[in-house]
């Protein structure tokens, strides 16, 4: 599953640097789509504002069909504090343009699987694709706001995976 979670990763990433470059961060001394993977990043004290981060949950299989497909939910997590302009008063705003973001991010509902052992990363023989977004509601803490969006990732297991 880890070429379907990579590629899943890798496609919101793209998808995100083309409708938004502005949103960014910097992270390793590295400036980069704001978009990360918490698995793969060194443990936050707090979750980072305005960017989005994939949290990978629980993992699941069928074997039943003419190939094994796997599936794991994702969960991505986003929040904001607003502007320091706006001390902050815009932060339902900058939620809901967010909300909009990920929307726009998942659509379509698929991309190619990757393997990306390799370099360049190398194309699979099938697809990683995925279900509608659940939301959950906005949880507030002081000045801050934060939303998550669940998304069920699923993948036919290829030969060697």
């Amino acid at each position: 599953m880890q070429n379907a979670k990579d590629s899943f990763y890798g496609a919101l990433r793209t998808r995100l640097a083309a409708l938004n470059p502005a949103r960014t961060v910097l992270l390793r001394g590295a400036e980069r789509p704001g978009i990360l993977v918490e698995e793969a990043e060194a443990p936050f004290s707090q979750l980072p504002g305005d960017v989005f981060v994939l949290r990978w949950l629980g993992l699941g299989a069928d074997e039943e069909l003419s190939a094994a497909m796997a599936a794991e939910e994702c969960e991505i997590l986003y929040q904001t504090c607003g502007t320091q302009a706006f001390g902050g008063l815009d932060r339902g705003r900058l939620l809901s343009r967010m909300d909009a973001e990920i929307l726009a991010l998942l659509q379509p509902f698929g991309t190619q699987k990757l393997n990306y052992t390799v370099q360049p990363a190398a194309t699979m023989l099938t697809k990683v694709f995925w279900d509608e977004p659940v939301f959950t509601p906005v949880v507030t803490q002081r000045d801050r706001l934060s939303r998550s969006v669940r998304v069920m990732i699923y993948s036919y297991q290829e030969q060697g995976e």
